[in-house]
């Protein structure tokens, strides 16, 4: 927030005032918490760490809306609730109907969300939660290419500020380069925040087809949008010199298949029909909207929804997912190539059922327990999928917003489809819609099993 007064400041905008009051109450709070927390153990069981885990991104989120309530751009506090859990999430959904029209320290505080949240899930998945054992986290221990924090650094702290530096530099290197092809320094900043943490916010109500008339643009946030929905481990060995880590990754190999098809598919479903509005450069926009999609991004150049055909092209896309230890959300590339791996051996295991068949990853034998945890994650994945459409059928929205919605907030997309389209926002969404789905987008985010934990009674149990 110190950072985004200084921008206020520099552009004498009026979120000053707004900045100054969150940044005092924050500090309080901060003050107060520390010292209530001064003299306690520092050591906490993996049990508490699912509880310290959830909280501290819900209580990231209710100061990260103070300066868009005291500054009067979205008084709600559902709605800012929902801005806020959009930014750290790195969903990318808004209830701003005009962004060009707030004020500059704001929106660079917008994308900041974006920035930290997309850090923080990295050095959450990739240092700390492989040693807890949380989740879906057991994936990173069956990729050989080194997602363990110990490949980069034997310890969490050293495998932390490598990420963060591997983060900014690739932050810093897109913002020059997007400066100077025609953006400005403000615009290129928080655009660049936005594509590597593959959040979606955007300076401008039309989102990249702002700037539709400079290929290079786009050509850039392309890039740099698919180097945010890799395991950014693996980003880490391509930096250092070691590129065979990222040709012989078979969750790479997939995750590029994903995204070349789709795009492929969707310029020609644009040269076939010949009726889609805005696709003045068919496989740019195509690849474009494919790669924002597929890492979560969400940003616009072209409306995917206009058309039939592309409406469930991109449908299908919004449970796809980058890939794991990437900022990314979704249910991510390897599990569904090793739930494609998991059902192609099946036919093998009926035609000789005592041979042992195990699924490989990377040359690696994959455990029956990471299998197991993959089908249990997809399955509850879909099963919320289905619970959060209903709810927001229930609370008015129709058919094709309510489905939209629910995948877009669930795989931390930001598009959808509906009045959420992605030439729309989700400001028509209900109070309660909007409160429900920052439950949605923090679950998604934080790979379901680390929050619905909190909701089972044996959790609360004592032994």
């Amino acid at each position: 927030m110190l950072a985004c007064l200084v921008a206020s400041y520099y552009y004498q905008d009026e979120s000053w005032d707004a900045l100054w009051k969150s940044i005092g109450i924050t500090m309080a709070c901060a003050i107060v918490l520390f010292a209530i927390g001064r003299g306690h153990q520092k050591n906490i069981s993996k049990k508490e760490a699912y509880l310290v885990v959830t909280l501290g991104w819900i209580l990231m989120t209710l100061s990260g809306c103070l300066p868009y309530i005291f500054n009067g751009d979205i008084p709600s506090f559902a709605s800012a609730v929902f801005e806020t859990m959009s930014g750290y999430t790195t969903t990318g959904a808004s209830v701003l109907t005009d962004i060009e029209a707030v004020d500059k320290g704001i929106l660079l505080w917008r994308s900041t969300t974006h920035w930290i949240g997309g850090m923080g899930i990295i050095v959450l998945t990739i240092a700390i939660l492989p040693i807890l054992g949380i989740g879906g986290m057991q994936l990173f221990n069956a990729e050989s290419p080194g997602l363990k924090a110990d490949k980069i650094n034997p310890r969490i702290t050293g495998t932390a500020k490598r990420l963060w530096a591997l983060y900014f530099l690739l932050t810093l290197l897109e913002t020059v380069l997007l400066k100077y092809s025609g953006m400005g320094w403000f615009d290129a900043l928080n655009h660049a925040f936005s594509t590597m943490s593959t959040g979606g916010f955007s300076t401008k109500n039309a989102s990249i087809m702002h700037y539709d008339y400079n290929q290079a643009i786009q050509w850039i946030i392309i890039v740099f949008m698919f180097v945010a929905g890799m395991n950014f481990a693996l980003t880490y060995f391509a930096f250092v010199g070691n590129f065979k880590k990222i040709i012989h990754d078979h969750e790479f190999r997939f995750y590029a298949t994903v995204v070349l098809v789709g795009a492929l598919v969707s310029t020609a479903v644009v040269w076939i029909q010949e009726t889609s509005p805005g696709w003045n450069f068919p496989f740019r926009d195509s690849l474009f909207q494919v790669v924002a999609v597929v890492t979560t991004t969400g940003f616009v150049s072209a409306d995917m929804t206009l058309d039939p055909l592309l409406s469930t092209i991109f449908f299908m896309l919004l449970f796809a997912g980058g890939m794991t230890g990437s900022t990314a959300g979704g249910i991510k590339s390897v599990r569904h190539l090793l739930i494609f791996r998991n059902s192609w051996m099946e036919f093998k295991r009926l035609l000789h059922p005592n041979a042992v068949l195990p699924i490989r990853l990377n040359k690696a034998a994959v455990r029956g327990r990471v299998t197991f945890n993959i089908m249990a994650f997809v399955i509850i994945y879909f099963l919320i999928f289905a619970f959060s459409s209903l709810t927001m059928s229930l609370l008015g929205e129709d058919f094709m917003t309510s489905i939209g919605v629910a995948a877009s907030c669930l795989g931390n997309v930001g598009p959808a489809l509906g009045s959420a389209s992605p030439v729309g926002n989700y400001a028509s969404i209900s109070e309660a819609g909007k409160l429900f789905l920052s439950f949605i987008m923090l679950v998604g985010r934080l790979e379901l099993f680390t929050v619905l934990i909190l909701f089972t009674p044996f959790y609360w149990r004592k032994y």
